[in-house]
């Protein structure tokens, strides 16, 4: 009790020295969801485990590669957030990120407000990487697979920083650019880091030199990549709803009939068929252009064919 106890009063002191910071890691977690979500809306396990967050389901408590995702994009959007914040004004404590060294190319130059990525990264890794360290809990190898797969997640913010530039001169003709340094959609970071969850690496604790890493499972002649994925148990196939195991399954999910990817029927379904359902939609159509400046619609029903897994 009161070892919980020192840990809670570390990361409640995190929060108080950090009070600023705290709207802006509410509105990270939020977005963690959201994003999640959407990036796993056509897979099986759908991160709806992660609703339940800072209480974790079980499929996020055990080291399985859908932790491994969660992890490293709750390090991502954090700092990604903090981030975008100091260019917005909403901190007090940071401004635009600094101009960069080089000199541009003529035609461009630099101005405009670049994202914050390096006081994001700092503070970001605090919030993140902080609890993982202060809880004793934790297995060593747990802590070691969730610190190493949040730096992934940083890593791909910082690949996700990119040039973007706006145009100036005559009637649109952009014979001047100012350029920023800017960081590209959360979406867009998710994908990323979708392709790394599906090319994850299993690995297993053990000895090397003078104290245990983490070593991949099946090729452990090499160290772990920096930029890969890693966890430390299989999943469930997650078709049946299995609380020990987090599993919500997936009996009532929409499903694609022609599709022949994780979202098809058949996959998405486990085998066990689906039932169809028809849907009317009702939207604007016949649209006119009226001089000037506005736009009629009508509105229009069109009839949609639905599958939902058995």
């Amino acid at each position: 009790m009161e070892r919980k106890t020192a840990e809670g009063y570390k990361q409640v002191q995190l929060c108080r020295s950090n009070l600023e910071l705290m709207q802006t890691i509410i509105q990270a977690a939020r977005e963690v969801q959201k994003t999640c979500q959407k990036t796993f809306s056509d897979m099986r396990w759908n991160c709806s485990s992660i609703e339940t967050a800072p209480r974790y389901a079980p499929d996020l408590e055990r080291g399985t590669r859908e932790a491994a995702f969660v992890y490293a994009l709750s390090a991502a959007t954090i700092s990604h957030t903090i981030a975008r914040a100091c260019t917005s004004g909403d901190l007090r404590y940071c401004s635009c990120g600094p101009i960069p060294a080089e000199v541009p190319e003529p035609g461009y130059r630099w101005g405009g407000c670049a994202d914050n990525l390096h006081y994001g990264l700092v503070m970001g890794t605090k919030f993140s990487d902080a609890p993982m360290k202060m809880k004793k809990s934790r297995t060593q190898a747990n802590k070691l697979m969730h610190l190493h797969n949040s730096e992934v997640g940083r890593q791909a913010l910082r690949d996700a920083l990119e040039l973007k530039c706006k145009c100036h001169g005559v009637s649109g003709s952009c014979s001047i650019r100012t350029c920023w340094k800017g960081l590209q959609d959360l979406k867009n970071i998710a994908m990323d880091l979708k392709t790394k969850y599906l090319s994850a690496t299993k690995v297993v604790h053990r000895p090397m030199g003078t104290r245990k890493q983490l070593v991949p499972k099946d090729i452990d002649i090499r160290p772990v990549r920096e930029n890969e994925l890693v966890y430390l148990q299989s999943s469930p196939d997650f078709c049946t709803k299995n609380d020990k195991q987090g599993s919500f399954g997936t009996q009532g999910r929409q499903c694609n009939k022609t599709s022949s990817g994780s979202d098809s029927c058949d996959l998405m379904c486990c085998g066990r068929g689906y039932n169809p359902y028809t849907e009317t939609l009702v939207e604007k159509c016949h649209c006119k252009y009226h001089w000037c400046c506005y736009v009629t619609c009508k509105r229009c029903e069109r009839t949609v064919e639905r599958y939902i897994c058995k």
